[in-house]
């Protein structure tokens, strides 16, 4: 039991919990993190100063961060089957847009292209937005779906890759609903000569989980969030292969890796948050059980049951269902005529938390776009499954058409 001193800020947080107790959460980016993740955020490692690696730190006293850091780094790379000797990963980005940015101030030249998933059509700000530093130190190359079947069009992204030869080209995705296809992006890369960069924040959990493609077959660098569809806390990870190189000013190879390492620190960070990567630790050591993989497979089925039951009531969804975690609701131009602002602040009012969302063919603007985009990781860590999400889809349709 908590004995915080601070009155205010402990009942803020005592009315947050109560909060998440009593809503139904449906954002796609949150999950419900275990008593053992929260211990090791709240620890004693908030005191430590850990700046630099394990083995080269700044400050001493580091005999057990550089433990922790590697313990970590080692199950990162478990989880996903890597080899240590072919693959290095930095668990060290203090969450997902400075962890992108690390791998392009690393890799992109000065201006150079970053090729991404448009905004509106499913990618993320970092990358190569405009509003964003990726697209504003950096040259940004968008490609959106089709715009009748809502999916990536692979001869599309192709003739586009070839003509505009970007320097690093992103798959993956903040609200796009389907698999992605990592071979073809693969082959998209290969022939405009660039670097594919997977970003797999949404659907990490869900590769850890065998319920959705990997991408490290195919990818170059693989970035992600811990605290989406892995169940842990706020942070991030960069993986990267070890054989990739490029020349230095003097024409001399530089791996990847250490470039990366460099971006993160000293280049956009100082000292790790060492409470933090011990919780990414725990998270991990989690996501490596058969409790876990049974859990992401559930997370999958609960998604595509919302998607048909909306859809089934009548409301459009885009692409047409879902492969993955999210669903995305058309809640204007399938005929409802609710903005996503308004459908999102309904909802909120009879406790279900969704998040408004563009979509392909956006007519509206992002602060009140034309859909909301829902997810089923959270409440399937509560426990929910087939047929609470069949209820959940019919509150969300019975608050939606109410008045």
């Amino acid at each position: 039991k908590t004995t915080m001193k601070d009155t205010q800020i402990k009942k803020l947080i005592d009315l947050e919990k109560k909060r998440q107790k009593n809503v139904i959460n449906l954002i796609a980016s949150e999950n419900v993190v275990s008593k053992d993740v929260i211990e090791a955020l709240g620890s004693e490692l908030t005191n430590k100063y850990a700046e630099g690696y394990s083995g080269k730190r700044y400050y001493g006293g580091n005999e057990f961060a550089d433990k922790i850091e590697d313990l970590c780094k080692d199950r990162a790379l478990a989880l996903f089957g890597l080899s240590p000797d072919l693959w290095h990963v930095n668990v060290q980005p203090l969450s997902g847009s400075p962890a992108n940015l690390a791998v392009f101030l690393a890799l992109v030249p000065k201006e150079g292209k970053i090729m991404g998933m448009s905004l509106t059509h499913g990618g993320h700000l970092t990358h190569g937005q405009k509003v964003s530093a990726t697209g504003k130190f950096w040259t940004s190359v968008q490609f959106g779906v089709n715009e009748k079947s809502e999916m990536i069009d692979f001869e599309v992204i192709k003739a586009q890759a070839i003509a505009e030869k970007p320097a690093i080209i992103v798959a993956g995705f903040t609200a796009y609903p389907r698999t992605v296809d990592f071979k073809k992006f693969r082959e998209v890369a290969d022939d405009c000569g660039a670097i594919l960069m997977a970003d797999m924040s949404h659907f990490a959990g869900l590769v850890a989980g065998k319920a959705y493609p990997s991408p490290f077959e195919y990818a170059d660098v693989v970035t992600t969030t811990v605290h989406k569809t892995l169940r842990g806390p706020r942070s991030a990870l960069i993986f990267v292969k070890k054989d990739k190189t490029k020349l230095d000013a003097k024409g001399n190879p530089v791996s990847f890796a250490s470039l990366i390492d460099r971006a993160v620190f000293p280049g956009l960070q100082g000292g790790p948050h060492l409470n933090q990567i011990a919780a990414v630790a725990v998270a991990l050591k989690e996501a490596s059980t058969p409790a876990f993989k049974k859990y992401a497979g559930q997370v999958v089925k609960n998604a595509k049951v919302l998607a048909d039951e909306l859809a089934k009531k009548g409301w459009r969804i885009v692409s047409g269902g879902t492969d993955s975690h999210l669903v995305l609701i058309d809640t204007w131009m399938g005929g409802k005529g609710i903005g996503g602002k308004e459908a999102s602040d309904r909802l909120e009012k009879a406790g279900i938390i969704v998040n408004k969302n563009t979509i392909p063919g956006e007519t509206r603007t992002p602060v009140d776009p034309s859909g909301i985009r829902v997810g089923s990781a959270a409440e399937t860590t509560r426990g929910k499954k087939e047929k609470d999400f069949k209820k959940i889809a019919e509150k969300i349709d019975k608050v939606l058409r109410t008045k």
